[in-house]
């Protein structure tokens, strides 16, 4: 029989007991978690960006989803906001609502969290420990070189449509939780997979590189066409991608389920991003020096709109995908 402690003890406490330690520990903090506000301290000629993201039980991961991979993935989705604005994450704070106290729940969470802010040098400073069905938001704050930070409006006709690493895992991943149709390959590989959903890895390594290269970049968090079209939207251009540059799991090569989840499932957290062709080269040894594939996708085009090109050279125009909506 499993015994399951549930921790009866003010928020004060909690807060005490699985979130006071663990995180990194910044200089640049000179008032950390006790008063009604932390302070820190925003280097000399840098600008502070700020993000947030709500992570909510049976929406955005299953219910039965471990608590220490909650934890990670709530701080990587954000940490990938960061590198997708070439930012340099430094604080973050945490608001979590739970139906309950559970002591191992917390332990496993809180190691979920802290491996990854200790990973990337994060702090934690601030936040609220609430009772109800459990959501978690963690608001992540850093900073870049004034004026050097990466947009989603920069795009020029010309330029190259780069993504990294691999694309569509994430979606196969929710997939094979959900027991919806996959390719025969990702039922022998679930668990590369699943992780790949459920401990996305935040590229703040390329993001802070692509400052200088890129003209505008995104992380690919609903999907690479919604989120490419925001980039053409706010850019006020359009592109055409080819369809067998993606870089999807090779074994899934001939099957429509892996392109579709390629093109429109989301919590890749891979960056799209856009350069001048003439940094090729840079971008081919920027892949080398980070180990992370870059891979070349397309063109931007004076045209508006997404459009395909197949591999026997036909264009189609992508039908507009808005990506996950929550309330539609």
């Amino acid at each position: 029989m499993v015994s399951v402690v549930f921790v009866r003890a003010s928020e004060f406490s909690l807060i005490e007991a699985y979130f006071a330690h663990g995180a990194a520990e910044r200089a640049d903090v000179t008032l950390p978690i006790g008063d009604d506000a932390a302070a820190v301290c925003v280097p000399a000629g840098h600008e502070l960006l700020v993000s947030v993201d709500t992570l909510v039980s049976g929406v955005h991961f299953p219910e039965f989803t471990a608590a220490y991979d909650i934890a990670y993935k709530a701080l990587a989705v954000n940490l990938s906001d960061m590198a997708a604005m070439g930012a340099e994450p430094a604080w973050m704070t945490l608001a979590i609502t739970m139906p309950n106290s559970e002591a191992a729940w917390l332990a496993e969470f809180s190691r979920g969290l802290f491996d990854l802010a200790q990973a990337h040098g994060v702090a934690l400073i601030g936040g609220d420990t609430t009772q109800g069905p459990l959501t978690i938001s963690i608001q992540i704050m850093g900073f870049a070189p004034t004026g050097q930070c990466l947009k989603r409006g920069g795009a020029q006709v010309g330029d190259l449509v780069y993504v990294s690493g691999q694309i569509g895992d994430a979606g196969l991943g929710l997939a094979l939780v959900q027991a919806r149709a996959v390719p025969s390959f990702c039922s022998s590989n679930q668990s590369y997979f699943i992780q790949r959903l459920n401990r996305p890895t935040p590229r703040i390594g390329l993001g802070l590189a692509l400052r200088s290269l890129a003209t505008a970049a995104i992380d690919v968090s609903d999907g690479l066409a919604a989120d490419l079209g925001h980039i053409l939207e706010r850019s006020g251009v359009g592109a055409c991608l080819n369809i067998s540059a993606l870089p999807i799991a090779k074994a899934c090569h001939d099957d429509a389920i892996a392109w579709q989840s390629a093109l429109i499932a989301g919590d890749d957290y891979e960056l799209c991003f856009t350069v001048p062709p003439q940094q090729t080269q840079m971008i081919e040894a920027l892949a080398l020096s980070l180990n992370c594939p870059l891979t070349c996708i397309g063109e931007i085009e004076f045209e508006q709109g997404l459009r395909m090109r197949s591999a026997d050279s036909q264009v189609f125009p992508m039908k507009k995908n808005k990506g996950y909506q929550h309330f539609d």
